[in-house]
Formats: C-alpha cells, sequence, structure tokens
C-alpha cells in the first residue's frame, strides 16, 4: 500500500462494521445503550489522539501533504502531531496494541450482562473476521513498518525504503 486507495479504506472499514453493528445492536437490545456514548466518545479519543500519536505520526502517510491524513486505516484524521519518521518505541507499541484491545473489548461485557449471546459470539466473530482481514489485507502491505502489527516481508521493506529514500 504505497499509494493511499480507497478501496483498501473500504477493506478496513468492511472489517470493522459488522463487528461495530452487532455490538451498537447488542447493547441496545440488551438494555445497555447508553454506555455506546463511552465507547463512541473512547473510539473519537483513540483513533484522533492516541493512536495519532504513538502509531500514525510515525508513518510515511502522516508525512504527506496536507493537514487530514489519507490513509486505510485513519482516513479523515487532523494531522495535529508532528510527523516522526522515526519507528515507534516499544513503549508506543505496548499502547497501540493496549487501546486496540479496549477499542474492540469496550462492547462484549455489556453483551454478556445484557444477555445477548448470540450477539456476543456473533461479536467475536466479527472481530476475528476483522483481525484475520487486517492481518492478510493491510498489515502484509502496510508502510508503517514500526507497526506491532505489520509483516511486510524483509526484501519488500528494503526495496520499499531503498526506492523512497530521501538521504537516498
Amino acid at each position: 500500500m504505497c499509494r493511499f486507495e480507497y478501496r483498501d479504506l473500504l477493506t478496513f472499514a468492511g472489517g470493522f462494521v459488522p463487528f461495530a453493528v452487532v455490538s451498537v445492536s447488542g447493547l441496545v437490545l440488551g438494555g445497555y445503550g447508553v454506555f455506546l456514548l463511552g465507547w463512541f466518545a473512547y473510539a473519537g479519543f483513540f483513533f484522533f489522539i492516541w493512536e495519532a500519536r504513538v502509531l500514525c505520526r510515525h508513518c510515511p502517510y502522516w508525512g504527506g501533504d496536507g493537514r487530514v491524513l489519507r490513509c486505510h486505516a485513519n482516513f479523515g484524521v487532523i494531522k495535529l502531531m508532528v510527523y516522526d519518521p522515526k519507528p515507534i518505541s516499544r513503549l508506543e507499541g505496548f499502547q497501540f496494541v493496549f487501546g486496540a484491545i479496549v477499542l474492540v473489548g469496550y462492547p462484549l461485557p455489556f453483551l454478556i450482562m445484557g444477555g445477548q449471546l448470540t450477539l456476543f459470539s456473533t461479536a467475536v466473530l466479527m472481530g476475528v473476521v476483522f483481525g484475520f482481514l487486517l492481518w492478510t489485507r493491510s498489515c502484509s502491505r502496510c508502510v508503517n513498518f514500526s507497526c506491532p502489527l505489520n509483516h511486510v516481508p524483509d526484501r519488500l521493506v528494503d526495496r520499499y525504503i531503498e526506492k523512497n529514500d530521501p538521504g537516498g
């Protein structure tokens, strides 16, 4: 994914939206709909502040033109932080993974407490499918090479850096 393409954004969204729809439905049906406000607030904070700070600002897409990020996962985030081309630190990698687990895990206890076990199972399945899509369609081709989920083969990383090294 050397360049932004809408189909990559649609693949990402298409993986997350089913999980979100099932989760929202389960919270509403289980009587915990008010807790969606917390989930939406956390999601906004996670995507626009936390993830942008610890992960996105290290990505070549962040260094691109404009004040709005154009990438397959965080399209539309306003670039509030300065681009930092250095690899992310271990602490930043941990923070990203922890934050993502909280984001995906947030609705699950409410589904159980609301007795929505079928929707809980479906949400877990949709979460696994989303993870599989990320792993196979995004993380295997992403240019943010220091992301803890990135697994682009080293030979392709080397070729990308060789072709895009501003000092080379």
